[in-house]
């Protein structure tokens, strides 16, 4: 797994029950809005041609191939992160946006077993006219998709299909990077209904990650689908604002995630300590 260690600074105001601990820094979140604008100032020329697979330009894309594969396979014990950007290219086509085809590698991190190479274009809107975000896999490992973890899937799926009280679970990791090991699948869990979100968000000047669950509830649900509502930390790299987000989710082993409503949150965190996946 790919690990970054983040002490962040950034704003909040209107903090729900079992949220982090927080302050409010207005000036510092004005900072923060004037040095993104000032990032998006400067690469509204992006490069063309061939990228260094190690700058922004390159990763940006690279990350929206990682949220979309954990929207389509994602689950509590299989979660796919960026191993590392090999080649990237950049051009614009006509009537559509800026197009990024990209080859790259993608790890596995909770077996942390199998890593694979990957081909794929992402296709960014420049104009309201364009066509929305697209993201075309064009191969990439079997060795991903074969990774059974049906026998794991299935027992935590029974264990709280069947229990009496719901789940509740809040800060994974804490401001030490410790969660309880009973709540690591449903940190997991958060990551992929995170990168449902991440995906809707990204642009050519964004580069999400997601920081970390503040809260997850499991609800109760009158069919054969476990039901959770997530509040959810992400942080866009760019601005360095980590911005939360509420997500309700279901799933069971043969559905799978599915998303139900997401909905932004009106405030950011300051002095949070915690993994990015």
């Amino acid at each position: 797994m790919i690990l970054w260690v983040l002490l962040a600074s950034v704003a909040l105001s209107g903090v729900t029950t079992g949220s982090p601990t927080v302050t409010a820094h207005p000036d510092a979140a004005s900072e923060n809005r004037v040095q993104a604008t000032a990032v998006v100032a400067v690469e509204e020329v992006m490069e063309t041609g061939e990228l260094n697979p190690n700058h922004y330009p390159a990763q940006r894309p690279a990350k929206v191939v990682q949220h979309y594969l954990n929207t389509l396979h994602g689950s509590p014990y299989k979660l796919f992160g960026l191993h590392k950007v090999k080649r990237a290219y950049a051009e614009d086509v006509p009537g559509s946006g800026r197009k990024y085809q990209l080859e790259l590698s993608v790890q596995e991190v909770v077996q942390k077993q199998t890593t694979a190479s990957c081909s794929a274009e992402v296709i960014f809107p420049r104009e309201a006219t364009h066509p929305p975000l697209q993201v075309n896999i064009l191969s990439y490992g079997d060795d991903l998709l074969k990774i059974n973890v049906s026998v794991q899937e299935e027992a935590l799926y029974q264990q709280y299909k069947k229990n009496h009280s719901l789940l509740f679970a809040q800060n994974l990791p804490d401001s030490y990077g410790h969660m309880e090991p009973e709540h690591v699948p449903f940190w997991h869990l958060g990551a992929v209904a995170s990168s449902f979100v991440m995906l809707g968000e990204s642009t050519e000047y964004t580069l999400y990650n997601m920081a970390q669950v503040a809260n997850v509830t499991q609800l109760p649900s009158d069919d054969d689908l476990l039901k959770f509502e997530y509040d959810v930390l992400l942080h866009e790299m760019v601005s360095q604002d980590i911005i939360a987000w509420k997500v309700l989710i279901t799933w069971s082993p043969p559905e799978g995630v599915k998303v139900l409503k997401m909905e932004k949150r009106d405030y950011t965190v300051t002095n949070l300590k915690t993994t990015l996946l």
